[in-house]
């Protein structure tokens, strides 16, 4: 009995040896293959930042109702960051290069439509998308006058609406066509001692409007009138605030209005269905295809001249934001932070 015992003893480690064998020959193999997938990643990661780093032109994005126009940008930089992997521990030590990104016209947060980013030296053709023209489709509301002149803001002043008709309006329509003046909102970017007119009026500070300042209107049209509500198609020039326009429609009108909903259609060459990227296409490789559609649809002069190939992938990746402030003469600045 002691003998077998002793037998079955002696062979417990015999055995736990031999299954230790397979079990650690197992765990290398898993090991190797994880060493080597990752080593790929980061190869694939390395790729996508040189690409990324490579990026240069100008593409539109689809803006939602909600955020800002700079809150939007900042949304497509992380993802792009996230997708390239940047920054990350290894490339710390490594040369850096910035990638600057900005948008070439402010929407206002309620509205929704195509957004014109640069990438890269596109930033430096932004300053032609503000001069440039853009479409609208907005939605008046009669009666109603908000101190933001859309339906974000308080109501200050309700008004009858009840005998305009829908010639009222296409009568009085050319008078806002063409070269005229126009009174910039109060709540917008344009600044006063450095800081946005919105800002101070949040703050609850006095501010006295901008002077009127001539802008282009270069069609108008009435698409539907179904009272209170009408809806505009406006194709403009830069500086033009389409809520200036709807007040200035009310009050002609010896009424009120403010703006209900308010979509850009277009800037520029570029269309809310044919060439804004929805969210789900923020991708580096799908940003690279639309820089390659969309470089034919810009002028001669525009045109980018094929970027030097990269001397290598050893950069790391800072981000720099270019914003423009959808404004004329000396307010229209690129800014940087």
């Amino acid at each position: 009995m002691a003998a077998a015992e002793a037998a079955v003893v002696s062979s417990s480690p015999l055995e736990t040896d031999t299954a230790l064998v397979p079990e650690t020959a197992g765990t290398a193999a898993a090991t190797a293959a994880t060493s080597s997938a990752t080593a790929a990643a980061r190869v694939s990661k390395a790729a996508l930042a040189t690409k990324l780093l490579s990026l240069s032109g100008v593409f539109a994005v689809h803006k939602p109702k909600g955020p800002t126009s700079a809150e939007l940008l900042n949304r497509l930089k992380e993802k792009l960051l996230a997708e390239a992997g940047m920054p990350s521990p290894e490339w710390t030590k490594r040369k850096k290069q910035t990638l600057k990104i900005g948008h070439g016209g402010t929407l206002d947060s309620a509205a929704r439509g195509v957004l014109v980013v640069g990438i890269g030296r596109g930033t430096k053709m932004l300053t032609s998308m503000l001069s440039g023209s853009k479409r609208y489709i907005a939605i008046g509301e009669l009666g109603k006058a908000t101190d933001t002149l859309d339906s974000t803001g308080k109501v200050t002043e309700e008004k009858p609406y009840d005998k305009i008709t829908q010639e009222d309006i296409e009568g009085i329509l050319q008078k806002f066509t063409g070269n005229i003046m126009q009174v910039p909102p109060l709540y917008s970017a344009l600044k006063k001692d450095g800081q946005r007119l919105s800002t101070l009026m949040k703050r609850g500070e006095v501010v006295e409007a901008k002077p009127a300042r001539p802008v282009t209107v270069y069609s108008l049209s009435l698409q539907k009138f179904q009272p209170p509500f009408f809806t505009l198609d406006v194709e403009c020039g830069g500086g033009f605030y389409i809520r200036s326009l709807v007040s200035d429609i009310g009050k002609e009108l010896s009424s009120c209005a403010n703006v209900l909903e308010l979509t850009r259609t277009k800037q520029g060459p570029f269309t809310l269905e044919e060439h804004a990227l929805p969210e789900d296409k923020w991708t580096i490789d799908d940003i690279a295809q639309s820089l390659e559609r969309c470089s034919s649809l810009l002028p001669a002069e525009l045109a980018l001249k094929k970027s030097k190939p990269e001397e290598s992938n050893e950069q790391v990746l800072s981000c720099e934001y270019i914003t423009l402030s959808e404004t004329k003469g000396e307010d229209d600045v690129i800014k940087t932070s």
